[in-house]
């Protein structure tokens, strides 16, 4: 399939990188220290959720910022060998000039830079929880993105793995790759569905970027 586009919109936890391990490694360190039981825990969603709205889920609001505070200072200690480049990653990305796309993610600006630069990537453009007022699944963060690299949302390709990522996409009006590295498939809405990038290709062109993906 071809998709033409003026820019791609990644989300970074299960799309660029993997850090699954080490994100339940500290949720689960954080939940232990703030006494939630396993019960509580297993019933919140965790990915591509921010922080401060799955502590929200699980602790009085007056104990919130600490929280945040204290599960952002457990995942960037927790950063050095626990952050994997996903297939596909750096062949796409290298492809793209660094005006052409953008990291939108749920993690605050200081976590997801770690994350990143621990694996060598660094965006030019990147949206994060300190830059919106809502989350996914809502499609602020999205239309941000686009916002901040000038270009029309309708153009915008959104690759995500998770469900509210790609309803946050969506409602964007963007068009949306899923990718099946952290859902199946079967759970994934998106108007394409591939394993990971190493199915995605992208050619740019004099009228933005040719979208190639296969099964």
């Amino acid at each position: 399939m071809k998709i033409q586009a003026d820019a791609l919109l990644f989300d970074n936890d299960g799309t660029l990188v993997s850090s699954l391990e080490s994100v339940y490694r500290c949720w689960s360190r954080w939940a232990e220290e703030y006494g939630i039981t396993a019960e509580e825990f297993a019933r919140v969603e965790l990915h591509g959720r921010p922080a401060a709205e799955i502590a929200a889920d699980l602790l009085p609001a007056d104990q919130v910022p600490d929280a945040v505070v204290r599960i952002e200072q457990l995942e960037v200690e927790d950063v050095a060998g626990g952050v994997l480049l996903l297939p596909g990653t750096k062949a796409l990305l290298e492809s793209l000039p660094a005006d052409r796309w953008a990291v939108v993610t749920s993690a605050t600006h200081r976590l997801a830079e770690a994350r990143l630069g621990e694996v060598g990537i660094r965006p030019k453009t990147m949206i994060t929880a300190d830059d919106i007022t809502r989350g996914k699944p809502d499609p602020e963060p999205f239309l941000l993105a686009a916002r901040e690299l000038g270009v029309d949302p309708a153009r915008c390709v959104v690759f995500e793995d998770a469900p509210a990522g790609l309803q946050a996409g969506r409602a964007a009006g963007m068009t949306t790759v899923a990718l099946a590295t952290t859902h199946e498939a079967a759970e994934l809405d998106a108007d394409v569905v591939v394993d990971d990038l190493s199915a995605v290709s992208a050619l740019v062109t004099a009228e933005g970027v040719e979208i190639s993906t296969r099964p």
